[in-house]
């Protein structure tokens, strides 16, 4: 497999530090650490569900998965600081 098609692959709710990886190059800098934190988990939702590429659906989505994808943004964020 080429690499250019691993940014194809499909991405689910399990898949956390690849969506949080797709959420710091939309966002970029934009939201720090405590900011991340503080993203309302309903909006957290919707922008996962508008990655190119996530197949999952909303009523997969658990609280467990947004705090993960909230840690793993912050590694991300801390990593390119």
């Amino acid at each position: 497999m080429p690499f250019e098609d691993i940014d194809n692959l499909p991405i689910n709710w399990n898949d956390h530090e690849d969506i949080a990886m797709k959420l710091y190059d939309r966002f970029g800098d934009e939201f720090s650490e405590s900011k991340i934190y503080r993203i309302r988990f309903t909006d957290l939702i919707e922008w996962v569900l508008e990655i190119p590429n996530f197949e999952g659906v909303r009523e997969d989505c658990s609280e467990g998965h947004l705090e993960q994808i909230q840690a793993k943004w912050v590694y991300e964020w801390r990593d390119n600081q």
